[in-house]
């Protein structure tokens, strides 16, 4: 139910200002805006354990799996009976214990910035931040859908530029973590684990 609940906060909401513009960065953020994209480009495919804090302070751990452009898959570990995948187009959430699911547009949720194949940070309208932080960067974008409110934070490691964090926060302000593990990217992926039908 919690996984339902937080992807559907994810496509509900306020609306964003319309027309918006990109932020302005200076020449260094800029510069390393520039190689955070690369750095996301470079992944075509990832798989990693990971570890989510849930908005309530509960915590779980799965796999997730990731082929660009748009596909993505969660898979929770029991006691969970929740399974989230991306399709490219679509979200579906399923929850196997109860035997449903619940599909929302991909385009609708900040989690589009990290599966989009042509990734530019520095360009992009809904990314509205970069934060220097001890071993780490932080970028802060927004949904990127103007229908609904949504925000995303990735952090990379700095130096290394490697992919480990992101916290969504919904349109109600409560925030999910999801931290990666045991990264692998270049890997081979089944297209049957995108499959949101059947």
């Amino acid at each position: 139910m919690r996984r339902r609940i937080f992807f559907l906060s994810l496509v509900t909401g306020l609306a964003l200002p319309f027309g918006a513009w990109p932020a302005a960065f200076n020449a260094s953020d800029g510069a390393a805006l520039d190689r955070l994209s690369a750095t996301l480009n470079a992944i075509q495919t990832l798989k990693a354990d990971f570890v989510q804090i849930d908005p309530d302070g509960r915590i779980e751990q799965g796999q997730v799996y990731i082929a660009k452009p748009g596909k993505m898959r969660f898979e929770y570990q029991p006691p969970s009976a929740s399974l989230v995948v991306s399709d490219g187009l679509d979200i579906a959430v399923f929850n196997k214990k109860l035997n449903t699911v619940d599909r929302y547009p991909l385009s609708t949720t900040p989690l589009n910035i990290l599966l989009s194949n042509h990734v530019n940070l520095q360009r992009d309208k809904n990314v509205v931040g970069l934060e220097h932080q001890q071993g780490s960067l932080v970028v802060d974008a927004r949904s990127n859908d103007r229908r609904v409110s949504g925000n995303i934070t990735i952090v990379f490691s700095d130096p290394g530029l490697e992919l480990r964090q992101w916290t969504v926060v919904d349109a109600q302000g409560l925030a999910t973590t999801v931290s990666l593990k045991n990264v692998q990217t270049g890997v081979t992926l089944a297209p049957e684990l995108f499959l949101t039908h059947g």
